[in-house]
């Protein structure tokens, strides 16, 4: 993932108290798709959470981002909830993110 997309990832990503980072496009809505992909399968290999919090900070460039850091955590904490396949928890989360206007929460739950 190119630092420049997570930059305007970050820059699209406002945050509401309480609940996850929305999406402000299709594009943000299938970055998150994949996100999820890669986290519910590196859940389901077993990989330690921190582990997989940390190989997708890597792969995915967020470390200097804290909203697209806070959106992959969302992700990788809901995927190691999750019990179905990497396809459909990514599935699941692109077509909420479509269909809300960028609003995860119902994958992804929100903070109290």
């Amino acid at each position: 993932m190119h630092v420049l997309t997570w930059a305007l990832l970050a820059a699209a990503l406002p945050l509401a108290a309480g609940a996850a980072p929305r999406a402000e496009s299709a594009q943000e809505c299938a970055i998150a798709a994949d996100m999820a992909i890669v986290a519910r399968s590196l859940a389901q290999e077993r990989v330690q959470q921190d582990k997989a919090g940390a190989i997708m900070t890597r792969i995915y460039d967020v470390s200097e981002s804290a909203r697209g850091k806070e959106l992959m955590n969302d992700i990788v904490e809901a995927a190691y909830k999750d019990r179905g396949t990497g396809p459909r928890f990514a599935a699941e989360l692109f077509n909420a993110c479509m269909k809300s206007a960028g609003n995860m929460d119902t994958v992804l739950g929100s903070r109290l």
